[in-house]
């Protein structure tokens, strides 16, 4: 059985902006999300995200990459 996440307003906001195609990751061994390319001042936020299964993994290898939603972020996001 899944297990539900709670969403705080400014992850929500987040999912958002990952949704609108405005944040990208910059690879290494700690990913970086960038906003509008900013690095997100609240890196915790972006690894709860990644760890709670909203934000697609993404791969250290690639130097820059689109952020995306799972389906299970798409479903919070509109939930919410």
């Amino acid at each position: 059985m899944p297990v539900a996440v709670t969403v705080s307003g400014r992850e929500r906001a987040l999912l958002r902006a990952v949704a609108a195609g405005r944040c990208q990751f910059r690879g290494g061994c700690e990913p970086v999300l960038l906003v509008d390319g900013l690095a997100c001042a609240d890196w915790s936020v972006a690894r709860r995200l990644v760890e709670c299964g909203l934000v697609e993994i993404p791969d250290p290898r690639v130097p820059l990459a689109p952020a995306a939603l799972t389906p299970a972020g798409r479903a919070r996001l509109t939930s919410a």
